[in-house]
């Protein structure tokens, strides 16, 4: 269990390929004394069949982007949010206030290619928005504020690099005309931060920025809290946002995620038309991000642990105990290939 444990957080910060996460999953359970060796040597074996250049090994232990990921611009009268692929399967956000041209960037890890955005845009950079303190989304903090001098670095937790301002629940900021309130979700870390953002007077949708607390379909492992936290962070705090609220959220899971939500429900008909949907996009190499609170509500497992068939499946009645049962079957899910 140690090496499946090792496994998954090196899964969970783009150390591991997701295809080499797929066949190596079940191998650290095999049965027996030598469960840990035979598991071992097939994992070695199979990194160096997937992993047969130099280009490979150092996209896998540099983070270096999948060439096929394309960036993009969503576009509304009052803010425009640039997508940027970065890493494995990491997303950046360049927020824009389209008033003022003044612009933040969400959890900068390849700070060159924020600069690259910033100039193509003709914005202004003004504020770093970090979502928690793991590497894949603060580890470019340090080199961007080199790059750029005077930036707000904002973030819940101390162990965000470069952090200027602490933030916590209910925290008011601006970039621009747009209001940013800070929404303290713990549970992935301790520390973390989902960014909700307005315009005053507006009728088009807000945005919200979910880091690794709420995913298209799925939500963060718990390494620093428990299923009371994500339950209130997923249902109390961003379940209560207006529902047309699009989500930004910090990877690209979907498909993976709707593979687990379909197992849970399989007779959920906006699961199986979303997981078709994305993987349309993802052939085409289009993020399927972002989501809406409202359509969150539809098919994430997660935020549905209200729902009787999800209790159904888990074996329980209470929705945070609910939480927990599918955390933990999540954990161990092995992802089919269709």
């Amino acid at each position: 269990m140690r090496l499946r444990a090792v496994l998954s957080a090196l899964q969970h910060y783009g150390c591991v390929p997701a295809e080499l996460w797929a066949h190596c999953i079940g191998w650290v359970s095999l049965p027996g004394p030598f469960s840990l060796i035979r598991g071992g040597q097939r994992l070695l074996g199979e990194w160096a069949r997937l992993i047969s250049s130099p280009a490979q090994l150092r996209a896998v232990f540099l983070h270096t982007e999948h060439e096929q990921r394309k960036s993009k611009t969503v576009t509304q009268a009052n803010m425009k949010v640039e997508i940027l692929p970065a890493l494995t399967d990491n997303y950046m956000y360049l927020l824009i206030d389209e008033e003022t041209k003044e612009a933040a960037i969400v959890d900068p890890v390849q700070p060159q290619k924020v600069l690259d955005a910033v100039k193509k845009h003709g914005v202004k950079l003004t504020s770093v928005l970090t979502t928690h303190h793991h590497w894949d989304h603060a580890g470019g903090n340090e080199k961007l504020v080199k790059l750029e001098t005077g930036l707000r670095v904002y973030g819940g937790d101390s162990r965000v690099g470069a952090l200027t301002q602490k933030v916590s629940h209910l925290t008011s900021l601006k970039v621009g005309s747009l209001n940013v309130k800070c929404l303290c979700t713990p549970c992935h870390t301790s520390g973390h931060i989902c960014y909700y953002v307005t315009k005053p007077n507006s009728s088009e949708p807000p945005a919200v920025f979910t880091g690794d607390t709420l995913f298209v379909a799925g939500c963060g492992k718990f390494f620093e809290g428990t299923p009371e936290e994500m339950y209130r962070a997923l249902i109390e705090i961003l379940g209560s946002l207006d529902p047309a609220t699009r989500v930004y959220c910090g990877h690209e899971y979907t498909i993976n995620n709707l593979k687990f939500a379909r197992h849970v429900e399989p007779n959920n008909v906006s699961i199986q038309e979303k997981l078709a949907w994305a993987k349309a996009k993802y052939d085409s190499g289009e993020p399927t991000i972002p989501s809406t609170i409202g359509e969150e509500f539809t098919y994430n497992p997660f935020m549905r642990v209200r729902e009787k068939t999800v209790q159904e499946h888990a074996g329980e009645t209470d929705p945070i105990r609910t939480m927990g049962a599918i955390r933990k079957e999540k954990d161990n899910f092995r992802v089919p290939k269709d």
